[in-house]
């Protein structure tokens, strides 16, 4: 896992991959624009990238790292090199880690604004729920992962505004994605059956096809292959393949673990 560190002159530098000497660190999560408007990891080993549209999310990340006192932040766009097909598979299989051990998650809405406000707080929250709730973050594959594999999750607008957390917008969370608000809370994964958690991606899309069925892994607990040119059936297919054989694999232990609680 490779970090952006924060320097005290403002600037950041890319890590080596840090192996399990990990410090604390923040998260972001956000929508993808196009590909070439998202600073790349080569872009930052270059020192260029800084005109792209993406970078934007990058400084709003650090700056908030900076308020929070985190030398280290994450971003996707730019801490995997995705040339690398075996960093990449890597990277996708870690994440739901990666996201559950970050010190903070900051969601970016880019297409959430607070800058139309009257200054009034109750005017100010009508003027930005009704796009909180409509914000593509929520129509996303991967944001699932990123919203409950999180502590703690942060919202904020597209001009760096805090619109609040996952436990105080959590009745709204829970409304516009369908997600019970104790998986929220962090309940247990498993405390949810196998169909419930696949249908917490039926209303969301990803770039490629088969995204759809790697964004669940994470909420499974299981690793695949990535296997690109598949399709989603054939994706879904191995998924439930995986799960299928994870739970079995639990079985035994599950069976002795209740045999000692009803005897102990």
């Amino acid at each position: 896992m490779r970090l952006l560190e924060l320097k005290s002159h403002g600037e950041f530098s890319l890590t080596k991959d840090l192996g399990d000497n990990v410090p604390p660190y923040a998260i972001l999560s956000h929508t993808w624009g196009e590909d070439d408007e998202e600073p790349t990891i080569q872009d930052l080993m270059q020192g260029i990238g800084k005109n792209k549209a993406g970078y934007k999310k990058i400084l709003f990340c650090k700056e908030q790292a900076v308020r929070d006192s985190l030398q280290y932040i994450w971003v996707d766009t730019c801490c995997i090199d995705k040339s690398n097909s075996t960093e990449l598979a890597e990277a996708i299989n870690s994440m739901f880690r990666w996201y559950r051990e970050a010190a903070k998650c900051y969601v970016y809405l880019s297409d959430v604004s607070t800058l139309n406000s009257s200054g009034n707080d109750q005017s100010s929250r009508f003027t930005w729920d009704l796009a909180f709730q409509e914000s593509r973050w929520f129509t996303r594959g991967w944001t699932l992962q990123e919203l409950i594999a999180p502590e703690s999750v942060e919202f904020f607008s597209s001009d760096g505004k805090r619109l609040g957390d996952k436990r105080s917008l959590e009745q709204q969370v829970h409304e516009i994605t369908g997600i019970p608000i104790t998986a929220l809370r962090g309940s247990p994964l498993s405390q949810f059956s196998v169909p419930e958690r696949i249908s917490w991606v039926d209303n969301r899309e990803t770039k490629r096809k088969e995204d759809k069925a790697y964004s669940l892994m994470g909420i499974f607990d299981i690793h695949m292959t990535l296997i690109y040119g598949e399709g989603r059936e054939k994706a879904f297919k191995r998924l439930r393949n995986k799960i299928d054989k994870h739970s079995r694999s639990f079985q035994p232990e599950e069976r002795q673990r209740r045999y000692q609680s009803h005897t102990g």
